[in-house]
């Protein structure tokens, strides 16, 4: 169509337009992409200033940068120790910005100079230029140990080196950017590159070290948007009416304590599991499956009935017709008093699309999910599986990701906290946006659910810093009893050197009438094999092999769980202290 009988003016507004439009539904050349997207009011207060700095702190485990009376001083200096240089320019940033707001308050504060806790020593120079050039090299394609760069560059997820440290070479134009929205066969085949010591999903560490992973993965995470220039602003807590039993408008937290008394270790609500169960059983072929409401009425009705008869276990789930319950599962999602992405990181998830890469758009979503509640983490993993599973049946169905995605992202972020505090024209705005955040979610789930290295090394640094100084201070005051301790240890110590020296290992399974066997160390002995072993030995043992992990524990770990493509001897190079067990796990 010809705009030649418009005026100049309006040409050039419509051209615009134009490429606006373009831009924001990903039709556009990848350069306008990239520095278009929407944006839209925040949807509650912030926290006033300062607050949210004091609140960052003390959830990073950092409270004594603020508070001299806090109880974790001396965690707190360890875990600085292990900071790299972006996470602590994060940390400082908002040190300093609490420092000015205590000021411009005429408030006393013992707010340490920020040159006192992050002073460089030479030997953390020099280890902040080999980080700079090894993620140099990973940006290019190349590792430490590779001559060159690869094509495959810009699908290599790499977990070795921060993610903040990567977005700073990014920044200083080290790689050309991607374009920001992409149809659901356009987006990239992103890997993880296999590494020796295996991969670290969420679930496989002890209670104790998560709580070092969150507090780093936050910092990593502030790291990561503070290195592109993305403001996240926080938001106060909601102020809504919760129930405090039933189905519909209950939390997360009040469901699964309703839930675990029937049901001991439930992890995803019950009614959401049966709801899903449902929708499977009738099959997934049905087109529009998640599309297509049921009837309104019928629904209420059925809502209704589940409050009364769920967990008497009368509910007549014969009866419920397939649309009816996908309505239900959305109409639970929705009615959440707390979003399932959280008050707190709501913001962030939004700001994801704001990074120019994907890459970088996943790493920030691998971060937030690990900051997540574990209820809310687990009940969107079942969710993100369940429509995965849905998108498989596209081709009767209908549903493919984009689809699945523009139906189920105003439920997921939309909850019911949320929508008494936003215009319809806010909602609108958001919709684009939060699709994609959901494509990603679903597109990208076996990538997201998992440790980074990087982190996972920075928790055994921190073990390591604990571990020498606890025995610095037992030396102190239990000199005689220290003396003892440490020849037993030694003995022990010895023997399992020797062992390994030997050529083997020593692997417990105290839960299992064979208590112990010695397996030979070779270099492609893995946590597969270890298992096979034992099974071969232990023919009566009730446990299905998928529940049955070997795991890594002691030294600098508390407890992880091994995946059984890890090769033994590159964890033990790691960590030489480990010990071998095999028990069972509770999914």
């Amino acid at each position: 169509m010809s705009l030649n009988w418009l005026p100049v003016r309006y040409r050039v507004e419509f051209k615009m337009l134009l490429f606006v439009f373009k831009s924001l539904n990903g039709l556009a050349p990848s350069y306008l992409n990239v520095w278009l997207y929407l944006t839209y009011d925040h949807v509650l207060l912030c926290s006033a200033e300062g607050e949210q700095e004091e609140a960052w702190l003390m959830e990073a485990g950092l409270a004594t940068l603020f508070d001299e009376s806090a109880s974790d001083g001396e965690d707190s200096i360890v875990l600085l120790s292990t900071l790299t240089r972006t996470q602590a320019a994060a940390v400082e940033r908002r040190v300093e910005t609490l420092k000015q707001t205590l000021r411009k308050r005429n408030k006393p504060y013992s707010v340490p100079d920020v040159r006192e806790i992050f002073k460089p020593s030479p030997a953390s120079q020099s280890k902040v230029r080999d980080a700079h050039k090894t993620t140099h090299q990973c940006w290019n394609g190349a590792g430490p140990d590779t001559p060159g760069g690869g094509a495959d560059a810009e699908t290599d997820i790499n977990l070795e080196v921060s993610f903040s440290e990567q977005a700073l070479i990014y920044k200083e134009g080290l790689k050309v950017t991607q374009p920001q929205n992409e149809a659901d066969d356009r987006l990239p085949d992103f890997r993880v590159s296999q590494d020796k010591t295996g991969q670290t999903r969420v679930g496989d560490l002890s209670a104790e070290d998560m709580k070092k992973v969150r507090r780093l993965v936050l910092i990593e995470m502030s790291a990561l948007f503070d290195t592109c220039g993305i403001e996240v602003k926080a938001h106060k807590a909601l102020k809504v009416k919760v129930r405090e039993s039933g189905l519909f408008g209950v939390s997360l937290s009040t469901l699964l304590e309703q839930d675990q008394r029937r049901i001991l270790g439930t992890k995803v609500p019950l009614i959401l599991q049966h709801l899903i169960s449902h929708i499977e059983e009738q099959g997934l072929d049905t087109e529009g499956v998640l599309r297509i409401p049921g009837a309104a009425t019928r629904v209420k009705a059925v809502c209704h009935e589940l409050e009364h008869k769920f967990y008497e276990g009368m509910f007549p789930w014969e009866s419920l017709k397939q649309h009816d319950a996908a309505s239900l599962l959305k109409l639970f999602i929705r009615e959440l008093p707390y979003p399932l992405l959280t008050v707190e990181y709501f913001n962030a998830f939004i700001s994801v699309l704001k990074l120019p890469t994907k890459k970088q758009q996943l790493q920030a979503l691998n971060l937030l999910l690990l900051l997540l509640p574990e209820p809310n983490r687990d009940t969107l993993k079942a969710l993100m599986e369940f429509f995965q599973r849905v998108t498989d049946h596209k081709d009767r169905n209908k549903m493919t990701l984009n689809n699945v995605a523009v139906v189920m992202a105003p439920n997921i972020f939309m909850c019911k906290g949320f929508r008494s505090k936003i215009s319809e024209q806010q909602e609108f705005a958001m919709a684009t946006g939060t699709a994609n955040i959901v494509r990603l979610l679903v597109r990208y789930q076996n990538l997201l659910w998992t440790i980074p290295k990087f982190v996972l090394n920075q928790v055994r640094k921190h073990n390591m810093e604990n571990q020498r100084k606890m025995n610095r201070d037992r030396a102190v005051k239990k000199l005689l009893k220290k003396m003892a301790y440490d020849r037993e240890r030694a003995s022990d110590k010895q023997e399992k050197n020797t062992e390994a020296e030997g050529g083997f290992i020593r692997v417990q399974a105290p839960q299992f009438s064979m208590v112990s066997m010695a397996i030979q160390l070779t270099e492609d002995l893995k946590a597969s094999d270890v298992l096979t072993r034992f099974l071969s030995q232990e023919r009566s043992l009730s446990v299905k092999r998928e529940d049955l992990c070997l795991y890594e524990m002691g030294g600098n770990i508390k407890e992880r769980c091994l995946d059984e493509e890890t090769y033994i001897k590159a964890v033990l190079e790691l960590n030489p202290s480990a010990e071998w067990v095999i028990k069972s796990v509770q999914h």
